[in-house]
């Protein structure tokens, strides 16, 4: 496959992923189709995988010649980081409501809302205190650790992925600012978004 066009598909598929659920665009669909909010973020899930398949096995398929890769004792390095990944989402997944990010409590409550969780409150502890997004985190480490080898394809899938998701966490963070305010501002200046460098010069001497 064309390297353009396949890196012009990861961009499109972000950018829509990211379009279907900007509040403007939720607020059109809903006006147009009433009743539309109880199944919203089920159809959203399920397009985002049905899109995400067929462009995944295309660029494995793409082949190429690796550019990034893990070697050797490397791959110790690279193991850490999956389990990291792993810690960062389960830590993640005490937090959140798991039937409302998959769109199956919707179904019964017929009610949305543009954040990970429905709790009026924000999770600032666990994992939550490491980080203001343990999932973002989570996604960028299993990225870059899930393959021991990064042909050119997979690379360059990597790196949109890789700004898609920074650019996810920043409009989230819009999000959470809009619905908690000085509260979710104090827990910034005390936790990192992405990585925790403050966490870190805590417990460095």
């Amino acid at each position: 496959m064309n390297l353009i066009l396949l890196s012009c598909l990861w961009i499109g598929w972000c950018a829509v992923h990211s379009l279907l659920i900007d509040p403007a665009v939720i607020g059109a669909i809903e006006r147009r189709v009433p009743g539309v909010a109880r199944y919203y973020r089920l159809l959203y899930n399920l397009l985002a995988f049905l899109t995400l398949l067929p462009l995944a096995i295309g660029t494995d398929l793409a082949g190429g010649q690796p550019v990034f890769g893990w070697q050797g004792w490397e791959n110790v390095a690279r193991v850490l980081l999956l389990v990291c990944a792993f810690l960062l989402f389960r830590g993640g997944a005490k937090k959140y409501d798991m039937q409302y990010l998959l769109g199956l409590r919707q179904l019964r409550t017929g009610e949305t809302t543009l954040l990970l969780t429905e709790s009026p409150e924000f999770a600032a502890d666990g994992v939550f205190g490491l980080v203001r997004h343990p999932w973002y985190l989570g996604s960028l480490l299993f990225i870059w650790s899930a393959l021991p080898q990064y042909p050119l394809p997979k690379f360059l899938a990597a790196v949109i992925l890789s700004c898609y998701l920074v650019i996810g966490t920043l409009l989230e963070e819009r999000k959470i600012l809009a619905r908690h305010g000085e509260s979710y501002r104090a827990y910034q200046k005390q936790v990192s978004m992405l990585f925790p460098w403050k966490w870190l010069k805590k417990k460095l001497p």
